[in-house]
């Protein structure tokens, strides 16, 4: 699988979705080494706080695809994972995930707490991390310098 090559379709969506004033989050799906969907994080020009890059991949490549379950699917994204997203990954059958930057304060692949491969759940992912991780880094400078990002348009708890 030509991971470099997949992770620099997911960083441009990412840096779409920055260039349109959201986190700065991209994704793409891959099945059978072809790309069947892209996305990027769209909360706040949507009003959907689930409108994250992986929720919206995965959507797109049920549509295209004409079924919901996506077995045999990879999952490349731009950083590790929310809670959310790995549920959704776990629940659309998706084969894999593939993540550039680890996100310590809310990954759910092994950052914070890891649900993606835990035994205790009947699915798991295969994961790769790491994959262009300074490209991704320089997107995201709030993971960085280790400071978590406010999400947009949302005022963070305190």
């Amino acid at each position: 699988m030509h991971y470099e090559m997949y992770m620099r379709a997911a960083l441009s969506e990412a840096s779409q979705a920055a260039a349109a004033g959201e986190r700065a989050d991209g994704a793409v799906a891959v099945l059978d080494e072809a790309m069947v969907a892209h996305g990027r994080a769209h909360v706040r020009g949507s009003g959907d706080p689930t409108a994250h890059a992986v929720v919206g991949v995965l959507r797109e490549a049920a549509r295209r695809l004409g079924r919901p379950s996506l077995s045999g699917i990879t999952v490349f994204c731009t950083v590790e994972p929310c809670i959310m997203c790995v549920g959704a990954l776990l629940e659309s059958d998706a084969d894999g995930l593939v993540y550039a930057l680890a996100d310590p304060f809310q990954g759910a692949a092994g950052s914070l707490i890891q649900l993606a491969d835990s035994d205790q759940l009947p699915r798991r992912l295969r994961i790769v991390s790491g994959i262009l991780q300074g490209e991704a880094a320089d997107l995201r400078p709030d993971l960085r310098e280790g400071r978590p990002a406010a999400f947009p348009g949302f005022a963070r708890a305190r």
